[in-house]
């Protein structure tokens, strides 16, 4: 790669992110909508070989799609709205047993340590916490719901999404090949293996992981559902979203799903149970659904993906966690590449 080609490259780098940071607020529904097609693509060529058409295939493709995140929504959406008013319910409940009981047993533990805090300033600032948090909570439901504009903004969304999405999935090929095209014909050999490695370890990732998600999802909730806690779906769900990051999803879920059984049934067994729950989805997810759903072809170490989610996060919102593991992916199938060349270059095989 000349000097002028690798000022190109940089200056469409720069110009790339300076026009995410500016247009971030208005992307989301369009990412999410490339994310769509990109998983669809692969259905969309699959029925072509079969004699269909590619609006047919596609058209196929987006009502199955449509038909699933529908159904999905009508069952989810009631049982999250029960979970969410017996989640309001019993925070109350917790915060008088946290004050009546924990905190008095907390305080004579420490004191045999000789170890001494004071137990009513603690109560109240527990008690004002929750309130506080509360009020908080309260007052965002209250404003997303009389907000005329964050309704109609949510709604265009909804709209947007599937529209977006249908015109990808039509045009992703002729897309491809355009963007083939433009690619200069000195490097095009080494910069179309590089997007074939991509593409691999996108296909991992997104396909992959969204269906361990998926699984892990419905393991948490089932299994927290069968020892009777009442949170089972919200804590399985969440728990299952979040796996996308290493470990996360199974710290957050058991942490909330400890705390949710002892206040609950306030008994030691029922915190084993929720650790074989999690024990159980964890060995799942490492023996059978990772290896065969994911494989080891995303080559991103823990820290770097947890790094990765923060740093887009805080960067560009909530379209830089949705993008943050993508990129991550490229890069690191870049910075293999680099690593090679570096490898291979007279600067590493020079001696001093």
């Amino acid at each position: 790669m000349t000097d002028s080609m690798k000022w190109w490259v940089l200056a469409v780098v720069i110009i790339c992110s300076l026009s995410v940071y500016l247009l971030a607020p208005i992307l989301t529904p369009f990412v999410i909508a490339i994310i769509l097609a990109y998983i669809g693509d692969p259905f969309v060529d699959r029925l072509e070989t079969w004699r269909f058409s590619r609006t047919w295939a596609v058209i196929s493709v987006f009502f199955l799609l449509t038909v699933v995140v529908t159904v999905m929504l009508l069952i989810l959406v009631p049982l999250l709205e029960k979970q969410l008013t017996v989640l309001s319910q019993r925070i109350p409940v917790w915060v008088d047993t946290i004050q009546s009981l924990v905190l008095p047993w907390l305080h004579a533990q420490l004191q045999h340590l000789g170890v001494s805090f004071d137990l009513p300033t603690i109560k109240a600032a527990v008690r004002e916490h929750w309130q506080s948090a509360g009020s908080f909570a309260g007052s965002t439901l209250r404003s997303l719901s009389i907000s005329g504009l964050a309704l109609l903004g949510w709604l265009a969304n909804l709209v947007l999404i599937p529209v977006v999405t249908f015109y990808l999935l039509r045009d992703w090929d002729i897309l491809v090949a355009r963007i083939q095209e433009m690619l200069p014909k000195r490097g095009v050999g080494t910069i179309s293996r590089l997007a074939r490695e991509s593409d691999v370890v996108l296909s991992a990732f997104l396909r992959g992981q969204l269906l361990v998600m998926l699984a892990l999802s419905l393991i948490y909730a089932l299994g927290l559902g069968i020892i009777g806690l009442d949170l089972a779906i919200l804590i399985g769900l969440t728990s299952g979203v979040l796996s996308f990051v290493p470990y996360l999803g199974f710290i957050v879920g058991i942490v909330f799903a400890g705390v949710a059984a002892l206040m609950q049934f306030q008994d030691a067994t029922h915190l084993l149970y929720v650790l074989v729950v999690f024990g159980v989805g964890q060995a799942i997810e490492g023996t059978l659904l990772t290896p065969m759903l994911v494989g080891d072809r995303i080559g991103l170490h823990p820290v770097a993906v947890i790094f990765a989610v923060m740093a887009g996060g805080q960067l560009f919102g909530f379209i830089g966690v949705l993008l943050a593991l993508p990129i991550a992916a490229v890069l690191a199938v870049l910075l293999r590449y680099a690593h090679g060349r570096y490898k291979d270059s007279t600067l590493y095989h020079t001696q001093g």
